[in-house]
């Protein structure tokens, strides 16, 4: 894995939070700094890829098929309300 360098501007307080945070955890500044991104980064990938999803949900088709859902069907064991 090819590794780069990047100089990363932090604000005191928040540099001072991620060295008490990455002390607690056990781990190097770097590895959460490198967590902490890929965590974000993924999070935006799955955001865009619901928000791709749904533009090409058919919304009607769906409705039509949770409405028949069940139908014909007796509830199986464990099926119950619990109340």
């Amino acid at each position: 894995m090819r590794k780069s360098n990047f100089a990363l501007r932090l604000q005191p307080s928040l540099l001072d939070e991620a060295r008490k945070l990455a002390e607690t955890e056990g781990v190097a500044l770097n590895q959460l700094i490198n967590v902490a991104v890929a965590e974000k980064l993924s999070a935006l990938r799955t955001e865009s890829y619901f928000a791709e999803r749904i533009a090409r949900a058919n919304i009607p088709k769906a409705l039509d098929i949770l409405k028949r859902a069940g139908v014909g069907n007796r509830p199986l064991e464990g099926d119950e309300v619990l109340k």
